[in-house]
């Protein structure tokens, strides 16, 4: 992401451009069903972060833990390019935000 979108973003930025985005989404991979794949988007549902995490759901170890949100540098950030995903995203980073403090559990 370039600098001048950095900018835009409707997010709480912190001074060293770090930016919160919310937990949108929460699936399995389809390649390898112990793969959690988390989807983290700002809350204008424009810019999102996917994370992954390796998950024994058979082994002794509990699931990951999953935050509400996290803080993320803007430069991780990637564009989301389609408008219905765009509203999809900020709907939901919306709800997490109205519902949840950003280091609960989710």
């Amino acid at each position: 992401m370039t600098d001048a979108s950095a900018r835009t973003i409707d997010a709480p930025e912190a001074d060293d451009g770090d930016v919160r985005v919310w937990m949108v989404e929460r699936t399995f991979s389809e390649d390898s069903p112990n793969i959690l794949v988390m989807v983290y988007a700002t809350p204008d549902g424009r810019y999102y972060l996917q994370k992954e995490r390796a998950y024994n759901r058979f082994g002794s170890r509990g699931a990951p833990t999953v935050t509400a949100a996290m803080t993320v540098d803007a430069e991780r950030l990637a564009a989301v390019d389609d408008e219905k995903t765009v509203e999809r995203y900020a709907s939901e980073a919306r709800r997490m935000r109205e519902r949840h403090d950003p280091d609960d559990s989710v």
